[in-house]
Order: C-alpha cells, then structure tokens, then sequence
C-alpha cells in the first residue's frame, strides 16, 4: 500500500484511518514532504501549525 495523506492535518498515514485526527479523508495525490522531529523547537512546524512530531505533507489534493 503507498502512503496516503490526511486531507485534515496532511499527516502521511500508511492505514486506512489517520491515527492523528481519526480522519478517513485521505488522498494519495499529495506533494512535499517535511519530516518535524522537534515541533516545539521548529520555525517550519510553528508555520505549517504543526505540534506533533512526524512525516507531513506540504500539498494534499
């Protein structure tokens, strides 16, 4: 199965639910990709309105 990302919180999921939001809504057809270790600490993750850390996508269609 490839990745697919959340149309919610663009968190890329391998299942069929996002384990983040509990969303279905999820889309293979995403671009960009940004992997946030430390959101606290990250200027990237405090503008994308991230708080956890994890594999995100930029676009998600």
């Amino acid at each position: 199965m490839t990745d697919q990302a959340c149309r919610e919180c663009h968190r890329i999921v391998e299942g069929l639910v996002c384990p983040i939001c509990s969303s279905a809504s999820l889309s293979k057809d995403w671009s960009g990709y940004v992997v946030i270790i430390d959101p606290k600490g990250s200027m990237v993750a405090e503008r994308l309105g991230i708080n956890l850390p994890g594999r995100y996508a930029l676009k998600v269609r």
